[in-house]
């Protein structure tokens, strides 16, 4: 299905802040930003992606925080309360 299919069946636009500690200095800490239209609540492409990284690459998981909003939304308006002309 394309991206906007899969918007109207509820998949969300869906960021991680992925928080994984450096594979050499377990100390430090390093951050990295997904990306992904994803289902909420259970999230299967990050979920995959998390397997992923857990499988094949070096660094382990501290933490993930996800963010979503819907693409798809009715349109807001809103009022305004000043207007100013520059000419």
């Amino acid at each position: 299905m394309g991206s906007f299919a899969l918007q109207l069946h509820d998949y969300r636009l869906t960021t991680a802040l992925i928080t994984y500690r450096m594979p050499d200095h377990l100390s430090l800490l390093q951050e990295y930003i997904w990306q992904e239209i994803d289902l909420p609540p259970h999230y299967p492409e990050l979920e995959r992606f998390l397997a992923f990284w857990e499988s094949h690459l070096e660094g382990p998981l501290h933490s993930v925080k996800i963010a979503s909003a819907p693409l798809i939304q009715p349109a807001r308006v809103g009022s305004v309360d000043h207007l100013r002309f520059l000419h």
